[in-house]
C-alpha cells in the first residue's frame, strides 16, 4: 500500500484532526509498522460513540500498517473513582472491554495498565522526568482528559493521571498517540515535553466524539470544542447513548426521540450516526419515504445526504427511521456475540455494582 492511501485511511471519518499531517507522512516514510495506542479507562457498558468511533478507527490504522495496541486503563480507572473505585470489580470489568474490542478489532493487541507499570521502575523514573517539566497549573488544565476541571475537588492521586497518561505513549505506542478530541491537551503536553526528555515525538490522532442524543445543553464555554465534549455521548447519561446491548425497539425508541432539528447540521446526533458510524461501514445510505413523499432516496456519500438535508428535502422522521435500521444491523453481530455464555458472564459485575445502560 502506498503512502497517500495510507494516509487517506488515517485521515477519513471519523479522524477530525492529526497534529501534525507533515509528521504522519514523515513517520511513514521512515517506519513500515508504527506503533499506536490508545488507553480507556473502564467503566460501564460499551456504546457507539466507545467501540464503534474507536473500534472503526482502530481498523483503519490496522488496515494501513500501524502495530495498534489498546490499553485497559485499571490503574486510570481506580484514580478516576470507576466502579466505586473497587479495584476487582475494574479488573473484572477490563476483560468484558477487552472481550467487546476483541471482537471488533480481531488484530489489536491488549495491554493490561498493572502489567505495564508492575515492577517497572523505568515508568516510574519516567512519571518523575516528565513532571519536572510542566508546572501544577499546566498539569490542572490538562485534567478534561478524565472528565475533571480545576475547580473539581480532587484528591492528590487524581494529578497524576495526566503525566501517567503522557508517559503511557513511551511505554505502548511511541510513533502515534491516538484518543479522541478531548484527549488533545495531554497529546500536545506530550509533543511538547518529550523532545526535552530525548524521546520521539509521537504524532496525535483525534477522532471526533459522537453526539448524545439529547439536545445539547449550552457550555459554559463558547469554545468549539467545550460544546462537543458537552454534548458527547455518555454512559453517565444512558438516555442519551445507543448501548451495544440495547435491544433493536430500544435502538428505535431512543433514536425516535433523540434531537434532530431540521436543516441543523451541527451537534445533530441523527446526522452524526449516518456520518460516522454507517456510511463509514456501508459507504451508502438509503433514506426509506412513503411514495406520497417522494419514495426512497439513495446516497452514496455522506455529502450528498448533508445537502439534502440542510435544504429540507429530508424530513427528521424519516431520517430518524433509516438511520436506526442501519444502526440495528450494525449493533447486531456484536450483541449477538455477547449472548453467548462465556461473553455474557463478563457483563455480571456490572449488575453486581448496580451499572445501569
Amino acid at each position: 500500500m502506498d503512502i497517500e492511501r495510507r494516509i487517506d485511511l488515517v485521515k477519513q471519518p471519523p479522524t477530525e484532526e492529526i497534529i501534525t499531517e507533515q509528521d504522519l507522512r514523515s513517520l511513514l516514510e521512515t517506519t513500515s509498522h508504527p506503533e499506536h495506542y490508545i488507553g480507556f479507562e473502564i467503566s460501564g457498558y460499551l456504546h457507539a460513540g466507545t467501540l464503534f468511533m474507536c473500534g472503526f478507527k482502530i481498523n483503519d490504522l490496522i488496515k494501513a500498517g500501524f502495530k495498534c495496541k489498546i490499553l485497559l486503563a485499571d490503574w486510570h480507572s481506580f484514580i478516576n473513582n470507576k466502579l466505586g473505585g473497587d479495584w476487582e470489580n475494574i479488573l473484572k470489568a477490563a476483560k468484558y472491554f477487552e472481550e467487546g474490542f476483541g471482537f471488533l478489532c480481531p488484530k489489536v493487541e491488549f495491554v493490561l495498565g498493572s502489567d505495564l507499570y508492575h515492577n517497572n521502575d523505568a515508568y516510574w523514573k519516567d512519571i518523575v522526568k516528565f513532571s519536572k517539566h510542566i508546572t501544577l497549573a499546566r498539569n490542572a488544565r490538562c485534567l478534561t482528559i478524565m472528565g475533571r476541571s480545576e475547580s473539581d475537588k480532587l484528591d492528590f492521586a487524581q494529578y497524576m493521571y495526566p503525566p501517567m497518561q503522557a508517559i503511557d505513549i513511551k511505554y505502548l505506542g511511541k510513533h502515534v498517540a491516538h484518543g479522541g478530541m478531548d484527549q488533545r491537551k495531554i497529546h500536545v503536553l506530550a509533543r511538547e515535553v518529550f523532545p526535552k526528555m530525548g524521546l520521539e515525538k509521537p504524532v496525535a490522532i483525534h477522532h471526533h466524539l459522537l453526539a448524545g442524543l439529547a439536545e445539547p445543553l449550552k457550555a459554559e464555554s463558547e469554545d468549539k470544542l467545550d460544546k462537543v465534549i458537552a454534548a458527547k455521548m455518555s454512559k453517565s447519561k444512558p438516555w442519551t447513548a445507543i448501548f451495544i446491548h440495547d435491544s433493536d425497539q430500544e435502538i428505535r425508541g431512543k433514536l425516535t426521540k433523540a434531537w434532530c432539528p431540521e436543516k441543523t447540521i451541527e451537534l445533530n446526533p441523527v446526522m452524526e450516526l449516518a456520518k460516522y458510524i454507517i456510511f463509514h461501514e456501508k459507504g451508502e445510505f438509503t433514506i426509506e419515504r412513503q411514495a406520497k413523499f417522494g419514495g426512497d432516496i439513495d446516497f452514496v456519500s455522506y455529502d450528498e445526504l448533508e445537502k439534502e438535508y440542510m435544504n429540507g428535502k429530508i424530513h427528521p422522521q424519516d431520517l430518524k427511521i433509516s438511520v436506526a435500521r442501519e444502526i440495528i444491523n450494525i449493533i447486531k453481530p456484536v450483541r449477538k456475540h455477547f449472548e453467548t455464555q462465556k461473553a455474557r458472564k463478563l457483563m455480571e459485575v456490572f449488575k453486581e455494582t448496580g451499572v445501569t445502560r
